[in-house]
């Protein structure tokens, strides 16, 4: 079997799993609801994700013991939906709405990066420094902490967040810098890495680039100007001497 049998299988069952929850708590409040409509999206657009542009990572096979255990890490983040309907916990609707929008910027960002990594790969190989990877190496796991992290706000409790940022440090943070070593094989990856941020867009160095930028735009239309009227003023003096 293959790694993404075992992700797909956790994904397709997150929105059957969270709805059980609701039935065996009878907690049918607007929180579980919105949570279910959130993390159940999610995992759906996973499946069509994995349909339509495959990620080639998941394509390794693994044994059935590894995969349950792989299973079983992934299924840590049930523990958020768990504790929210079972608790009856009801956070601020202000936050409610916070952790919407950052759920939904987290799954943009995350699948509209890949699809892009596909399709660029696919039919033209190599560094790909442009869209969403203009100003950061990573967007795609900036999409997926954020939408765990949208998850984990509607939540309220703390494990969620120390179960995120166990991810965090333990995959998401080595495999940035794997593939950040892999990406070095290609000569233009030093001036990419200086303009773009592992994990969050490096926008002051766009900034920079733009002013010096404006700067030598500047000093060349000067010094364009200033050559323009010294040669006028020599063929003038010339003209007057002749």
């Amino acid at each position: 079997m293959k790694i993404k049998h075992f992700l797909n299988l956790h994904k397709a069952t997150t929105f059957i799993l969270i709805l059980g929850l609701m039935l065996a708590y009878n907690n049918f409040t607007l929180d579980p609801w919105v949570y279910l409509a959130l993390h159940g999206t999610y995992g759906l657009l996973w499946l069509l994700k994995d349909r339509i542009y495959p990620d080639k990572q998941w394509e390794q096979e693994v044994s059935l013991g590894n995969g349950i255990v792989l299973f079983g890490i992934v299924g840590l983040y049930w523990i958020a939906p768990f504790i929210l309907i079972s608790s009856r916990s009801s956070p601020a609707l202000p936050l409610v709405s916070a952790a919407i929008a950052t759920t939904i910027l987290g799954i943009f960002l995350h699948y509209a990066s890949d699809a892009q990594k596909y399709y660029t790969l696919k039919y033209q190989p190599g560094l790909i420094t442009e869209g969403f990877f203009a100003r950061c190496r990573n967007t795609n796991y900036l999409g997926e902490i954020l939408s765990y992290l949208g998850l984990a706000m509607i939540v309220t409790h703390w494990l969620p967040f120390v179960i995120l940022g166990g991810f965090i440090a333990l995959v998401f943070l080595p495999n940035m810098r794997s593939k950040d070593q892999s990406l070095s094989r290609y000569p233009e990856f030093v001036a990419y890495q200086a303009k773009s941020g592992l994990l969050f867009p490096k926008l002051l160095a766009q900034t920079n680039q733009s002013q010096k930028s404006a700067l030598c735009t500047v000093a060349n239309s000067l010094s364009a100007e200033y050559c323009t009227t010294t040669n006028f003023s020599i063929e003038r003096d010339f003209s007057m001497r002749s």
